[in-house]
């Protein structure tokens, strides 16, 4: 008995989010060399991705390596949630929303510490898929085959019944490895025919296609 399944990534693929030029703004406004933000706190973005941290430890390594004020970092991270969370691909949430009760939905996300909360209040996916699958709660982000592992045990499916759909190349390579077939997310259009395809169910109709939507991770 095979239970046909669909995994998505969020960021780029599920929401749209493209470059908003946040961090160079704060660099100009800090009067600090270009990459500098990137540099003293790319530890803490890696931490935050995989859990090791929290979003307080997060704000105070913010104001310690940046010279903030608490104003300043609230202001900071709300330009970071801001391009994060980008806007909800509306047509390719429809086509996931009609395949409800149809197979087995799941969210596989590299994603940031705080993300849930915010993703399930402005975008309910916690009410769209079956299962999300965040890598700053399990500690494993893709490529990584562990993600995909935990998954696919989190849904009860097996890798072989699973469509995986991400933005990044690398990502896609990693599922098919571990036993996935993948689709690389550019547009619209291929990735519900894509979908479409692997659950042998009828076209979702929706409004006219909407193009690419930027990548976050």
């Amino acid at each position: 008995m095979t239970t046909t399944c669909v995994i998505l990534d969020i960021g780029g693929v599920l929401e749209i989010t493209p470059e908003t030029g946040w961090v160079q703004r704060w660099e100009q406004r800090l009067e600090l060399p270009a990459g500098t933000v990137n540099r003293r706190l790319g530890d803490v973005w890696r931490a935050g991705g995989l859990g090791s941290i929290g979003e307080e430890e997060v704000h105070e390594q913010v104001a310690a390596r940046l010279h903030l004020d608490a104003p300043q970092v609230e202001a900071f991270m709300a330009d970071l949630w801001t391009e994060y969370l980008g806007t909800p691909n509306e047509e390719l949430i429809a086509c996931v929303r009609y395949l409800r009760d149809r197979c087995r939905l799941g969210i596989l996300s590299n994603s940031f510490v705080g993300a849930r909360e915010r993703e399930t209040s402005l975008y309910h996916f916690d009410e769209l898929v079956d299962r999300i699958v965040y890598s700053h709660e399990i500690g494993i982000g893709k490529p990584d085959p562990r993600a995909f592992e935990a998954a696919c045990a989190g849904l009860g499916v097996r890798p072989e019944d699973c469509l995986f759909i991400d933005d990044v190349a690398v990502n896609i390579e990693a599922a098919r490895a571990f036993g996935m077939k993948g689709h690389l997310f550019e547009d619209n259009v291929r990735t519900i025919a894509c979908i479409m395809s692997h659950v042998n169910a009828v076209p979702v109709p929706g409004p006219a296609p909407v193009g690419r939507a930027g990548g976050r991770r």
